[in-house]
This record gives structure tokens, C-alpha cells and sequence, in this order.
């Protein structure tokens, strides 16, 4: 699974881990998460993300 990084404040999404501040969990992939789904570190929407 590829990781996605915030191009705003650099935080990585990790598929593989989830993310537990917004209740995603581990095996979540990127495209699966909802259009409204923002970055839990500075708020930024999903198009401010890049695959890494």
C-alpha cells in the first residue's frame, strides 16, 4: 500500500497503520477514506496529498 504525504505540513498517512485520532482503521487504504476525510495534523482536504 503506498503512503501519502500532506503537502502542507509534511505528515505521512500510512495505510498500513490507520489513524486513530480520526478513528481510521489499520488497512485503510488512501482512495477508501471519505472525500471529506482531512489531514489530522493541519486540516488539509485529501487533494493536498501526494503518493510517497
Amino acid at each position: 500500500m503506498k503512503r501519502y504525504k500532506c503537502k502542507v505540513c509534511n505528515y505521512i498517512y500510512d495505510p498500513e497503520v490507520g489513524e486513530p485520532r480520526t478513528g481510521t482503521p489499520p488497512g485503510t487504504a488512501f482512495e477508501d477514506l471519505p472525500d471529506d476525510w482531512t489531514c489530522p495534523k493541519c486540516g488539509a482536504g485529501k487533494f493536498r496529498f501526494i503518493a510517497i
